[in-house]
């Protein structure tokens, strides 16, 4: 035993004095020096070494691009950086929050399906070039990845792939969204061209401030997160990892907000497409292209975008219809498809939503909003295209319930449960119909200090106006009504009168 613990005592001194010495040849002697030398004494230490380590450099390349990989560890590393005691401040363009990670020569251990890892924080030395835009002309970073040797192959096919998409997910929540509006020319975005610009996306609706009936609201919910979450699925199927989401209903019920909402419920960009811009099929193709995956695409008031309606009328019907306008109409109309900007066609928005460019890129949303979706052609809202068809309904009393809250911080259990049960009955007993967007305006406080009763009992006195409104016009359509079964009536009996006289 005497003999074992000198044996390792001298291998134990033997180690450390090779690695003082291996320190002393890296500081202290030149490159070139040490340039012949450094693989035999490499080769020497890697037979005692039962590690292997990875190198991730931050950037690559001879233009200095920075390396994917890199970005994708520094955010997996995020959550695991109060291991470090010095940490980095770093703040990326384009990203809503400051990422703290380890600062350089620290260190940090993870652990994946059972393989423990270290991760270390370097800098290396570069050769100095006038025209870098490196934090430092002659010094860059590299992450270091060290493991047992036996792990090889668990973090190499594995284990990268999991930080990989862990970063890229933390990425994407932390990254600043953007809303992207097309362009009637070309805009400059970096270095190159393109027909988008874009500002930061902000709008704080969520399904929790949705005025919207609970379990629809659910349903939408979960169709997105498994949309979101369904890449092999699609790839299985044969099928491009897209979604189309049909919003119709009156102006005024929340069209707009919903698709805010989905943006913020899937950390998506949003790009609203306004068609009227968009010169030709070929045009709207690039834009497709130029759109990239995790966003949303929208074109709103479909019906009033383009005349898509008219575009697979027969040959008859059109002239049938030329036969039913006045010669004045038919110039206005000649003269209006003269000056049309736009030559999008119907076969080029169907192409645009699920044709073979649509497959390009991955995880985009196309939602298209109406007023009217009976003007709309059924092969451009068919399944298949708009997968999704969801009415947006005038006010209901659940709908309310979350205006309230938004706006009041009022609940139905509280003080003003009365007044609660009168607007329930006056929503749901009369059939009354009044948009979201008017029932927010009633209950918003006109004064800092008005009280939530105020506030109710005017949307009580609206509803109640409403109520004799909706009342006054059945009264008039049914006397229009009337009117006009007198009329036909009369030409009835008159036609008659005519062929009795005549007979």
């Amino acid at each position: 035993m005497a003999i074992m613990g000198e044996l390792w005592t001298f291998i134990g001194s033997s180690f450390a004095t090779l690695a003082f010495i291996y320190t002393v040849f890296q500081n202290f002697f030149p490159y070139q020096l040490r340039e012949p030398f450094e693989p035999l004494v490499r080769k020497f230490i890697n037979l005692f070494n039962p590690y292997t380590q990875i190198k991730f450099f931050e950037y690559n390349g001879e233009r200095f691009e920075r390396n994917d990989d890199y970005a994708a560890i520094q955010n997996y590393l995020k959550g695991s950086s109060s291991q470090a005691k010095r940490l980095r401040a770093n703040t990326n363009k384009g990203s809503k929050s400051t990422i703290l990670s380890m600062d350089d020569h620290e260190e940090i251990t993870d652990e994946f399906k059972g393989v423990k890892v270290w991760w270390q924080s370097k800098t290396y030395q570069t050769e100095s070039r006038s025209f870098s835009y490196l934090p430092k002309a002659d010094e860059s970073r590299l992450y270091v990845l060290k493991f047992h040797t036996r792990d090889m192959q668990i973090v190499t096919e594995r284990y990268i792939v999991h930080f990989q998409n862990e970063g890229k997910k933390m990425e994407v929540k932390n990254r600043e969204r953007k809303l992207y509006s097309n362009n009637p020319s070309q805009s400059w975005s970096g270095y190159k061209q393109t027909k988008w610009s874009h500002v930061t996306f902000e709008h704080p609706a969520t399904f929790n401030t949705l005025a919207m009936d609970t379990k629809k609201k659910d349903d939408i919910k979960n169709d997105l997160t498994k949309f979101s979450n369904s890449q092999e699925y699609y790839k299985r199927i044969g099928k491009a990892w897209k979604r189309g989401y049909l919003l119709h209903g009156p102006p005024g019920t929340g069209k707009s907000t919903m698709v805010a909402a989905m943006a913020n419920h899937l950390n998506y960009d949003v790009y609203d497409l306004e068609l009227t811009t968009v010169k030709d099929n070929t045009e709207l193709r690039r834009l497709l292209i130029e759109t990239s995956g995790k966003s949303i695409i929208v074109i709103e008031d479909i019906d009033c975008s383009l005349d898509l309606t008219g575009q697979r009328k027969s040959k008859e019907e059109e002239e049938e219809d030329e036969d039913e306008i006045s010669p004045a109409e038919m110039q206005m109309k000649k003269d209006h498809g003269q000056n049309k900007g736009s030559k999008v066609t119907l076969s080029g928005l169907l192409n645009f939503i699920d044709g073979l460019w649509s497959a390009c890129g991955g995880e985009r949303i196309i939602v298209f909003t109406t007023n009217f979706k009976d003007k709309l052609d059924p092969a451009l809202i068919r399944k298949g295209r708009m997968d999704k068809h969801i009415e947006m309904s005038y006010c209901g009393y659940e709908a309310f319930k979350v205006l309230a809250r938004n706006y009041l911080y009022a609940e139905e259990e509280e003080e003003d449960g009365k007044l609660f049960k009168e607007i329930k009955r006056l929503l749901e007993g009369e059939k009354i119909k009044m948009t979201p967007a008017d029932v927010g305006e009633n209950l918003l406080k006109k004064a800092d200090d008005e009280a939530n009763k105020i506030c109710l009992n005017r949307l009580i006195e609206a509803l109640k106006e409403e109520k004799e409104e909706a009342k006054r016009k059945v009264e008039e359509e049914m006397k229009k009504k009337e009117e006009e079964e007198e009329i036909n009536r009369k030409q009835r009996d008159a036609k008659k009168k005519r062929k009795e006289e005549k007979e």
